[in-house]
């Protein structure tokens, strides 16, 4: 019995000495692991496996190490909104603004954080805080102009953004929120524009279409009523149209077209389009949609496109495919676009195959049972004038197959001009 109690006495000794050795082994293996060592970790699983919890954890034991790191408790922060905790990321980001007052990240990230939950005013009381240690930061003053802008105070944000693009002309997402903020300070436009169609064989008298447009801005987004004149054929025709811009979210929103016109051939006498836009990552944009025109019957076009920004540059690549009973007719176009100092200034050049349904100027020639083969090239010439007065010119060559093995030219001449109010 004696020997029993000792047999089980070692034994237990034994495993409370390995218990205790196994615990020290794995405290020291946690803390061979360095707090930045964790951070890197944590930054790892957020940005390249978006495991958000994972992020959220190795975060906590940096900070556990390391309780005065601001930088890894500003990305907490961060990733507590991105993991849809945004009460967690609110605390975490105000500890850090108090443990470092002047740390410019963490101003940016709390207004950041205040500004997607759509609390502009809160947003705007940290940016002044920072601006308070930071006067001359770029990032705080581009975030006050946004914030000022969502509380339609649109005189003050654009004296800021005319400001920065002094001094950053080639900030491509500072001059498309300029843009912004004129659309929405200035809600009305109105337009005129023209185009004049010469044909070398197809047709022995030019064509003409005038447009005039007036547009609303909106929250909702912006809304267009047109009212389009042409005379091609030797005939007169008019057509009403009426576009739409809603606004989905932050990623998306829409294109919606409907017009009518009682005088074929000169215009369909219906017409609609719809496509869908997306804001992409990495200043990538991508659509999809539809056009819809009647003449004496149905035509059904579908439309895709992707679309990058780079610098000053815009490239897009569209594409519209026709259904037919026996094939699909495709139309291409390349795109670009080198931009100045806003989105109403700026180059443009084009070069494409077949016609599009949305160029107004020959979208007619759309209404023939032989299937045109078309090339086309393009340029253009946008710019304001005391930024309420907007200028457009352009000028397109194509080389149309408009019978069976007979090619003629065309070009068409083109001038606009739209007033902000």
């Amino acid at each position: 019995m004696q020997i029993r109690h000792c047999y089980f006495f070692l034994i237990r000794r034994f495993c409370l000495v390995l218990a205790v050795n196994f615990l020290l082994l794995f405290n020291l293996t946690a803390q061979s692991i360095s707090s930045d060592e964790y951070f890197q970790m944590a930054r790892k699983a957020a940005f390249d496996n978006k495991n958000y919890p994972e992020a959220i954890r190795l975060s906590q034991l940096a900070l556990q190490q390391s309780p005065g790191y601001t930088d890894i408790r500003i990305f907490l922060g961060r990733v507590y909104y991105w993991n849809d905790q945004p009460d967690s990321s609110l605390l975490t980001l105000k500890a850090a603004l108090q443990n470092k007052p002047d740390y410019e990240d963490a101003a940016i990230a709390i207004s950041d954080i205040e500004y997607f939950s759509d609390h502009y005013a809160s947003a705007l009381n940290y940016i002044e805080h920072g601006l308070g240690f930071h006067p001359a930061s770029k990032e705080l003053m581009l975030r006050k102009a946004k914030n000022l802008a969502a509380l339609s105070r649109y005189k003050e944000a654009l004296v800021i953004t005319d400001s920065l693009l002094k001094t950053d002309p080639k900030n491509n997402a500072l001059r498309s929120l300029a843009e912004r903020i004129r659309d929405y300070r200035s809600k009305n436009k109105i337009g005129l524009s023209y185009d004049y169609t010469y044909f070398d064989k197809q047709f022995d008298n030019p064509w003409h279409i005038v447009s005039m447009d007036y547009s609303r801005q909106t929250k909702a987004g912006s809304f267009i009523g047109r009212l389009n004149y042409a005379r091609r054929h030797t005939e007169n025709g008019v057509q009403f149209e009426a576009d739409a811009y809603p606004r989905i979210s932050k990623t998306f929103y829409a294109y919606t077209n409907i017009g009518y016109s009682a005088d074929m051939p000169v215009f369909p006498k219906f017409r609609a389009g719809f496509s869908l836009y997306a804001n992409l990552p990495r200043s990538f944009e991508a659509d999809a949609g539809f056009r819809y025109l009647n003449f004496d019957s149905d035509t059904w076009i579908y439309t895709f496109a992707l679309g990058k920004y780079y610098k000053n540059f815009w490239f897009n690549g569209r594409t519209y495919l026709t259904p037919s009973n026996s094939r699909i007719s495709q139309s291409y176009t390349l795109t670009t676009r080198y931009y100045g100092k806003s989105a109403d200034n700026y180059f443009s050049f084009s070069i494409g195959k077949g016609i599009s349904p949305d160029d107004r100027s020959v979208v007619s020639q759309l209404n023939s049972d032989y299937k045109l083969q078309t090339k086309k090239i393009s340029a253009g010439y946008r710019f304001t004038v005391s930024n309420f007065n907007i200028f457009s010119f352009g000028a397109s060559y194509e080389n149309v197959e408009y019978r069976p093995k007979t090619k003629g030219n065309q070009l068409t001449l083109s001038a606009g001009y739209q007033r902000r109010f």
